[in-house]
């Protein structure tokens, strides 16, 4: 791929404070500019600092990894929820999360389309590559999805199974007064399934 942004060459500390404050929404790109001069003279004295169009460039970016992530927590958090343990939802859900990751794959492929800071494109081999590795891993996650459905219809029916032997079970044990005659229990039986 084209050369690292030059926030991705900072040293880690100030990546990590850039980061910081990007994720939080709480300064303008002029505040943070002005807020890296101060807390990091030296850098800003060396020129090692990022222009203002770097950050902006690299907070649209981190802007969206960090919308996909929220998203895919969301659902995760909303499918264990809503799905009882013997379903595996922490195993749904963390297939949610793979899936943000592989989405997360994505858009770097796009991005390594586009021209990096110094205008060189990306080199069509590592691209290439990098669709390779994500072509394999979308597989083995679908392969995994599939396996994860499969077990969970499997306990759906198993858990039928049982409510219908139960209600089988209750609608044998009820005995033939107050007016249910073996007529009225095979009619349930037939409405409810039960063989």
């Amino acid at each position: 791929m084209g050369r690292k942004s030059s926030i991705d060459r900072l040293a880690p500390e100030i990546k990590a404070y850039i980061q910081a404050k990007l994720a939080s929404g709480s300064v303008t790109l002029d505040e943070l500019i002005a807020d890296l001069r101060e807390k990091f003279p030296a850098a800003a004295q060396s020129a090692e600092l990022p222009s203002r169009s770097a950050v902006g460039r690299y907070g649209q970016k981190l802007e969206r990894r960090l919308l996909a992530i929220r998203a895919s927590t969301e659902a995760a958090k909303l499918i264990q929820a809503h799905a009882g343990d013997d379903k595996d939802a922490r195993s749904e859900a963390l297939t949610a999360m793979v899936q943000t990751e592989l989405f997360e794959a994505i858009l770097a492929l796009q991005e390594a389309d586009e021209a990096g800071e110094d205008g060189e494109k990306a080199d069509p081999g590592e691209r290439v590559a990098l669709l390779s590795k994500a072509a394999k891993n979308i597989a083995t996650l679908t392969r995994s999805s599939i396996n994860l459905k499969e077990f969970q219809s499997k306990v759906e029916e198993a858990t039928r199974k049982k409510l219908l032997e139960e209600q089988r079970a209750k609608l044998e044990a009820m005995p033939n007064k107050g007016g249910v005659t073996a007529d009225t229990k095979a009619a349930i039986r037939e409405a409810l399934g039960i063989v």
